[in-house]
């Protein structure tokens, strides 16, 4: 299994749509609220060069936004 995390605000629509995916397939994650986390932002940031959600880090590879296919390829989900 993927170690997941998934890095979120409480006001983004996208997230909640990220996490009902990741549900829906089986996968377990943490979530981060980045709205309350500096550090953990300021991590997301320097690793995408982008301030927006979601971010998801699969294994340490980021993918910004609900990207299906590149989330797809990262969780080895055949479509």
């Amino acid at each position: 299994m993927p170690k997941i995390k998934v890095y979120t605000t409480p006001t983004c629509t996208y997230c909640i749509v990220l996490k009902k995916y990741l549900g829906e397939k089986g996968f377990d994650y943490e979530e981060v609220d980045i709205s309350e986390n500096d550090e953990e932002r300021k991590r997301v940031v320097e690793k995408t060069g982008q301030m927006g959600v979601p971010v998801t880090e699969v294994n340490g590879e980021f993918i910004v936004g609900f990207e299906k296919g590149k989330l797809n390829k990262a969780l080895g989900i055949e479509k």
